[in-house]
């Protein structure tokens, strides 16, 4: 058995992983809604169900949405920042604020194609 004695701690480590802008846009327009049915369907018929889904899939407890405030917003950006979607968090609350469903729809056709 050998023992490792460490003499100096590593300085100056930056452990930024992508671009703070993001390096592509999302694979789909917010209003792509009817491009994919399932998520379409599981979107407008049972909303819990989908943002539960989209919640999980994205690594966050599945209730975050509901009891934490401005949870969608949130859950959007990490999506967003996992991705390295272009973007920022204007841009997230404006695409929330104006098209809910829509956005959520897009947010389950991201995660599809990330492989999430």
């Amino acid at each position: 058995m050998t023992t490792i004695v460490v003499t100096q701690q590593p300085v100056g480590r930056q452990m930024l992983i992508g671009s703070v802008q993001g390096h592509r846009d999302w694979t789909s327009g917010i209003c792509s809604c009817f491009s994919d049915c399932k998520s379409f369907l599981l979107t407008y018929c049972c909303l819990p169900c989908a943002i539960c889904n989209i919640s999980t899939r994205a690594g966050e407890c599945m209730c975050m949405p509901w009891f934490v405030p401005g949870g969608l917003l949130a859950l959007r950006a990490r999506i967003r920042t996992l991705g390295g979607i272009r973007g920022s968090i204007c841009c997230d609350c404006m695409a929330m604020w104006c098209f809910p469903l829509c956005a959520i729809c897009q947010m389950q056709r991201e995660l599809e194609s990330m492989g999430l």
